[in-house]
């Protein structure tokens, strides 16, 4: 029974002679009986095989898998089936072993030479390999824009795919070189070390961004001890050191090392190592640049985040804020406190709304600020102070406006005097000790919408215990109730606050701002501000933080 006869010459050798058509193929062909002894071949077979002739072995002649392929055609169970054709090796070339069974019982074995095809699917298969660690490697190194987690992953990665061990070398400070190492056992260390970093050779090229040197111009015996890992017993017998490109910047260097045991790393080896620090330097270097950002812009918000407003010269000042998304931190709504310089001075409290919301909103907000703090020596005049305002943000490229509230506050005596000057801002209210709410008597146009704006300062004054509340249109304006759009309204607001009476000042914004937050419920609202100017009942004239200026800016 033939076991494969779809591609091959059905022809017996001892009824076709070597003159025959398969005498002359150019496939080795080697006929052996069923003991496994050879009966003929033809001249490819005998240039392949030297030593078979007539009458020898096929395990003394042939390579062993041949000899084993042939005892498995001969002893198959009838009907049964092998995986055909076998595969082996011939020097350094590979053949398909093809079988066919003669009408005398010989087996003719045809072979065929596919060590191209071989090599072009370990080349592909390789190929592919890489393709998915790099994608791998790409996604481990994304899902983190941690410096010191992006190294780790580097040294990790390179440690356990392309070598023995696995150094990152990040850019100097100084003389300190921060250093990661990955070694054989896949630990990560840190260490920063004081060393000379031009002992191992192509190390300060790489940290430059210049192109690495080959790994055959690295002698292993050169690369300095705090180069390597602890852990790694043996010593070095081949290196490479490679930038890890940034984004303009290089992000440091990978250096790679294989024991004296291993075979040194070959050029297609040092290629991809390329390409592998190529996306772990983009990572890194994001990483990076994310890092400097975060730190930049918690510098700068520092500046425009609410801090906790405190009693000043005998007089209480609480303010709250709640942005309008989420995710948001600044905003359009802000508030200063600008103490007086003692207790006989007027303290200035500024309360404003800039047109729209988030970041930008919040770009001019602390330019608003900025000009009113240039101007707290007008601060006794607020027509003359708004009018440099609205100055400034008329001649400014921001095409925003803004209302404000300014309040010149001090306390005389038992009670607390307020000069309130609304410019396009609601006007605020007063909350008397029997609980009555009454609205202070100011208005005014918009500043940085008209060149000129015009206004008008209410005087008023606060027995122990009553409290003037400052708010944005962010709570009068809320939308919310049973059917989620119906504003909260001035008169809901006086209608809350008359419960106020006798509070201090952080409860009473604490009470408006819940109140209008549960009004709201989950739907969206604009920033909500409010500050409490409140004459307390005690007579204690003390300053609490009264040498610091609080400030708020949403």
């Amino acid at each position: 029974m033939l076991v494969d006869t779809s591609q091959q010459p059905p022809a017996s050798p001892r009824s076709v002679g070597l003159g025959a058509t398969w005498g002359s193929a150019p496939y080795p062909v080697v006929v052996a009986d069923p003991s496994g002894g050879v009966v003929e071949m033809n001249a490819a077979a005998a240039a392949l095989f030297p030593g078979a002739v007539t009458g020898s072995w096929l395990t003394d002649v042939t390579p062993a898998w041949i000899a084993d392929a042939h005892a498995r055609v001969r002893t198959r169970p009838e009907g049964g089936d092998f995986r055909w054709p076998a595969h082996g090796a011939v020097g350094d070339r590979t053949f398909e072993a093809h079988p066919t069974c003669t009408d005398d019982g010989d087996v003719m074995w045809w072979l065929v030479d596919d060590t191209d095809r071989r090599l072009a699917e370990d080349a592909l298969k390789n190929e592919r390999e890489r393709t998915a660690f790099l994608a791998g490697a790409s996604s481990a190194l994304l899902s983190s824009l941690n410096v010191e987690r992006c190294m780790e992953v580097t040294a990790r990665l390179a440690a356990e795919h392309l070598a023995d061990a696995a150094v990152i070398v990040a850019p100097p400070r100084g003389k300190n070189v921060p250093l990661t190492y990955c070694g054989p056992e896949g630990a990560v260390t840190h260490r920063t070390v004081q060393e000379n970093i031009d002992l191992l050779p192509g190390l300060s090229d790489a940290l430059r961004g210049f192109p690495p040197v080959p790994s055959r111009w690295i002698d292993p015996a050169t690369v300095p001890a705090w180069a390597v890992p602890d852990g790694f017993a043996q010593p070095v017998g081949s290196a490479v050191v490679t930038p890890l490109p940034g984004h303009g910047v290089p992000a440091g260097a990978l250096v790679l090392l294989r024991a004296c045991d291993r075979a040194a790393f070959s050029e297609g080896e040092e290629i991809f190592a390329r390409l592998f620090a190529s996306r772990a330097g983009a990572a890194m270097s994001a990483a990076r640049m994310y890092a400097e950002q975060a730190a930049i812009t918690t510098t700068l918000m520092r500046e425009l985040l609410p801090p906790q407003l405190h009693s000043v010269h005998g007089v209480e000042f609480a303010g709250k804020y709640r942005p309008s998304g989420q995710a948001d931190r600044v905003g359009g709504d802000f508030y200063d406190v600008h103490p007086g310089t003692d207790a006989g001075q007027e303290s200035l409290v500024v309360l404003g709304d800039v047109c729209g919301k988030g970041l930008e909103a919040a770009v001019l907000t602390g330019k608003i600020r900025n000009t009113v703090q240039a101007l707290l020596p007008l601060a006794d005049d607020h027509q003359r102070l708004l009018g440099l305002l609205n100055g400034a943000l008329m001649n400014s490229h921001h095409a925003r406006f803004a209302t404000l509230a300014l309040a010149s506050v001090v306390r005389r005596g038992g009670n607390v005097h307020l000069r309130v000057t609304s410019a396009g801002h609601p006007a605020p209210l007063i909350v008397r000790a029997d609980g009555q709410v009454e609205q202070a008597p100011t208005r005014g146009t918009l500043v940085g919408a008209f060149w000129d704006i015009s206004s008008t300062t209410a005087h008023l004054e606060l027995a122990p215990g009553e409290t003037c509340l400052f708010f944005t249109d962010g709570i009068t304006e809320a939308r919310g109730g049973p059917l989620g759009d119906e504003l909260f309204g001035t008169e809901r607001l006086e209608a809350a606050l008359t419960q106020c009476a006798g509070m201090p000042a952080e409860a009473v914004v604490e009470h408006v701002q819940m109140l209008a937050a549960q009004w709201v419920g989950r739907g969206g609202h604009d920033d909500m501000a409010t500050v409490a100017v409140t004459a307390p009942h005690h007579a204690h004239l003390s300053a609490v933080n009264g040498h610091t200026r609080g400030r708020y800016t949403a």
